[in-house]
């Protein structure tokens, strides 16, 4: 599957386009949508899964009116714009306060992370409920990749 992960200003104006080159997911960011509901929707209309990426500034609670609607949830736990920066701490209770919202709605979409996951912490991640992991640096950033990502696997089983 194709995860399509769009940090642009009105990601709306290319869903179409990611869809018809074969996203399977697509999310967009809530600080750059102004009408998320309808963004929602129009990518699950298009037939392909729907998520929202936060911040890591940005509340998990953001997402309230929306939950409903997605199929995941990405959390960066680093500031989006390039690659290699530490994992921010803060993380882990912002995954918390996402699984509180999930017990307080009873909805509960996939969680992915993005940002800073390795062999460090992915084991602990997943203990907050996260399911689906972007490791960039980990895995490019080493040696022997496939290796790097036998590791972090062999974390998770």
């Amino acid at each position: 599957p194709l995860d399509v992960h769009l940090t642009i200003e009105k990601p709306e104006r290319y869903i179409d386009q990611f869809a018809k080159a074969g996203a399977s997911y697509i999310s967009v960011h809530y600080e750059a949508v102004t009408h998320l509901n309808r963004v929602i929707h129009q990518i699950k209309d298009l037939g392909v899964r729907a998520g929202v990426a936060l911040n890591p500034h940005t509340p998990v609670e953001t997402l309230k009116d929306v939950l409903y609607a997605l199929d995941f949830v990405l959390i960066m736990s680093v500031n989006p714009g390039f690659g290699g920066q530490k994992f921010i701490p803060q993380t882990y209770p912002k995954l918390q306060g996402l699984q509180q919202l999930f017990d307080a709605t009873g909805y509960a979409p996939e969680v992915e992370i993005d940002g800073g996951v390795g062999s460090s912490n992915i084991r602990q991640l997943s203990g907050y409920g996260v399911q689906v992991f972007v490791a960039g640096s980990a895995v490019y950033g080493s040696a022997d990749p496939v290796q790097s990502i036998r590791d972090m696997y062999s974390l998770l089983h």
